[in-house]
């Protein structure tokens, strides 16, 4: 039985509302694939769980967290701060897994200046009609709605280093290819060879 493959990172990035949790959802159902929960400052939205969605911490937390040198990388989106934490990550990669990061593209550059054999994946909507349609299908407020989409441009501008663009129309295809874009990455920096699974 051959040893496990090098563990890779698979940054997930794109705009609000266009999918990425749900998409590391469906690809976590493969053992091979783990999942990083990310720290943020801001209020939890109904739907969501600590420890499942984020893990809600204070500002002075955070900012100790910083200080220690306990996260990866992070990063302040409209006024509240998000990171994410090494030590899962680093015990990820060691056991031969892919770890699924859903950051921004500012988390993105630092962890492509950190070194990490990475999968840079960049999902978009169909459109940004459809973009502000699911913004508003998961209660966005009308005030923050145009930040959002400035905010996707100025993303989509700063991604040209990513190693595949996933349009997210229809989510069976998008889970397809973005697993797809994974593995051959995940393949390329084990010599060509496929993924072995990591155990579950």
């Amino acid at each position: 039985m051959r040893p496990l493959s090098k563990g890779l990172v698979a940054v997930i990035a794109g705009p609000s509302g266009v999918g990425k949790t749900t998409i590391c959802q469906r690809l976590r159902a493969d053992p091979l694939y783990r999942w990083s929960v990310s720290c943020t400052t801001r209020a939890p939205r109904p739907y969501e769980r600590e420890g499942e969605h984020y893990h809600f911490v204070t500002r002075p937390r955070f900012e100790q967290m910083i200080a220690g040198g306990e996260l990866l990388e992070w990063a302040r989106v409209f006024d509240n701060l998000y990171g994410t934490p090494k030590a899962p990550l680093e015990a990820a990669l060691k056991g031969g897994a892919v770890m699924l990061l859903d950051i921004d593209i500012g988390g993105a550059e630092q962890v492509r200046r950190l070194g990490y054999d990475a999968a840079f994946i960049f999902l978009k909507p169909p459109s940004e009609e459809t973009l502000i349609s699911r913004l508003r299908g998961r209660g966005e407020a009308e005030t923050l709605i145009p930040g959002r989409v400035a905010r996707y441009r100025e993303e989509l501008a700063r991604a040209a280093f990513f190693h595949a663009f996933v349009v997210n129309d229809d989510l069976d295809a998008a889970v397809a290819a973005t697993r797809s874009a994974i593995e051959a990455r995940h393949a390329q920096v084990n010599g060509g060879e496929p993924p072995a699974r990591a155990p579950a």
